[in-house]
């Protein structure tokens, strides 16, 4: 007998639900209370719904010893790297017997400074944050003085200021890898896209691919490279105008992830820009839709469960002794050239 697909009809008639109200608690509307919002999601985490089957349902067996509170401005599921980070995170967080309770901010509540509505600070052993790249509300979580781990965190980080940890994927080092490599094979105008002041992993990113230049005698070319905000870039009419105007194109681009790699790439490719035999490109991340594309995107290779497994350790450490110094943890990535950057000479890695 087969299994019965698990659908939003499902899981509303499971909890009792319309399915209406499931569907925008899948989605994060605003418009359904947390208390709500919350139960939608752990049960469609039990269920192995869609994007939330990469979280074993055995670890949803807890203790209840105690409470992690996961905050973030995005669901996790939304993203690659969110809902891995978030399947490894759970299972950690599960089998040490802890619950994970989510807590989305809204817009609102980050530029009024407040929590969110069912975010009580008496019950919370510990925070994880993941998406929340606001200075001032990062500052305002670490107020609380409540253990808490960042998933990444806001460009302008001051650590010296900040009492709580970091957990990100080694972003310098792969990103100035890759554009080496590219200057060693001849490609001498380069461009990068991307905001790097969106988030600490774009902003190093940058960092890598400006020492890559630096190192090679390369001047950097602002007219090849798009870091406006974020907010545009992911504008699709706004950032096809912004690559229309540029005068030239570059000989590479370095995007500071795949989904703007591969915008780039459908861009260009309406505009009859051959890849690699006009322009190369690659990316960051390492998604699915990186070895679908065509031609398939070189990036870079994040390991997201192990930084969400690695993340709860780290937290669940810190909440058994506050006093730790505080740490910057980097996880390594693993560059991956495809056919988006043709046949690249392998004895320069």
């Amino acid at each position: 007998m087969s299994k019965e697909k698990i659908t939003i009809q499902y899981i509303a008639d499971s909890l009792g639900l319309s399915r209406n109200t499931v569907s925008k608690a899948l989605n994060g509307s605003e418009s359904i209370p947390a208390e709500t919002r919350n139960k939608v999601l752990k049960r469609a985490i039990e269920l192995n719904y869609k994007q939330f089957a990469l979280i074993d349902t055995d670890t949803l067996t807890t203790k209840n010893t105690g409470n992690i509170a996961l905050l973030t401005s995005n669901m996790p599921s939304n993203s690659h790297f969110g809902a891995s980070s978030l399947s490894g995170l759970e299972k950690k967080i599960s089998s040490d017997g802890f619950n994970l309770s989510i807590h989305i901010v809204r817009e609102s509540d980050i530029s009024s400074l407040v929590l969110p509505n069912n975010f009580d600070t008496k019950k919370v052993d510990g925070i994880v944050c993941i998406e929340l790249f606001d200075k001032k509300y990062t500052q305002l979580i670490n107020s609380l003085g409540i253990p808490t781990i960042f998933i990444d965190s806001t460009a302008d980080i001051f650590y010296p200021e900040l009492h709580a940890d970091i957990i990100l994927m080694e972003n310098e080092h792969s990103t100035y890898l890759m554009t080496k490599k590219l200057i060693d094979n001849g490609y001498s105008n380069i461009g990068f896209i991307g905001d790097y002041n969106h988030c600490k992993s774009f902003n190093e990113r940058w960092s890598g691919f400006n020492r890559a230049l630096l190192e090679s005698h390369l001047q950097l070319n602002h007219l090849f490279c798009i870091v406006e905000e974020d907010r545009y870039i992911a504008d699709p009419k706004w950032f096809e105008n912004r690559l229309d105007n540029m005068n030239n194109l570059p000989s590479a681009f370095v995007c500071a992830n795949d989904f703007i790699a591969i915008n780039v790439m459908r861009i260009l490719k309406n505009k009859n820009v051959r890849i690699p035999e006009d322009i190369v490109i690659c990316g960051f991340d390492n998604s699915p839709e990186s070895q679908i594309v065509e031609p398939h995107l070189s990036t870079v290779h994040i390991f997201r469960e192990e930084i969400g497994i690695l993340a709860a350790e780290i937290l669940l450490s810190r909440v058994e002794n506050p006093l730790k110094p505080p740490q910057i943890t980097h996880v390594q990535t693993k560059p991956i050239f495809r056919e988006s950057t043709g046949n690249l000479n392998e004895s320069n890695l």
